[in-house]
């Protein structure tokens, strides 16, 4: 485990925004996972990319494919929101993606033929730590986190069945949903 003097010499390899949300069924079991970026600057360029496990499937949908494949490969695959699901290889779309987000109102992002609603925000606040591993190693991750009441996902116009995990307390609410903004990645 790094000190944390050892994280001031990390470098910033991305900054921009992650939002991301799990549905589940009646049984406690994932029926989607969606991660939404909005990069700002990264190594690897800017731009906007949806990644959406749906079904066994993994899509990843961008007009930077190369960005979008990068933050699959090098990010999501590294979540613990991901561990446990199948998770095969992407199919990498190139296809507009718009995303219009605050932390008042939600989010709203279309990438090809899917759509993602996220809405009822229910607290803001700070999240940061030294210790984030993806697969090549320890990272650092600073970022605002706004954990939300409800997200749909919907795919060729059909909505996929799930719905949000709420949790936490009045003074500290969790979310399978939540905005983030001011990410920020080091390593």
């Amino acid at each position: 485990m790094p000190k944390a003097a050892d994280s001031s010499n990390r470098r910033i390899i991305l900054a921009g925004a992650n939002p991301g949300l799990r549905l589940f069924d009646e049984a406690g079991r994932v029926t989607a996972y969606a991660s939404i970026w909005m990069v700002d600057w990264s190594v690897r360029g800017a731009g906007t990319a949806v990644v959406l496990w749906f079904d066994g499937i993994v899509r990843v949908v961008s007009e930077d494919v190369d960005l979008a494949a990068w933050l699959e490969r090098y990010f999501v695959r590294s979540f613990l929101e991901v561990q446990g699901l199948p998770w095969h290889e992407p199919a990498v779309e190139r296809d507009l993606v718009q995303v219009s987000m605050n932390l008042a109102d939600g989010l709203s992002a279309k990438a090809a033929d899917i759509q993602i609603e996220m809405g009822g925000v229910l607290d803001r606040r700070l999240f940061a730590t030294d210790t984030f591993q993806l697969a090549d190693g320890v990272h650092s991750l600073s970022l605002v986190i706004a954990p939300v009441r409800s997200a749909t996902v919907s795919i060729g116009g059909a909505s996929v069945p799930g719905f949000v995990q709420v949790d936490g307390s009045p003074d500290r609410p969790g979310s399978s949903a939540f905005l983030t903004t001011a990410e920020v990645w080091r390593r």
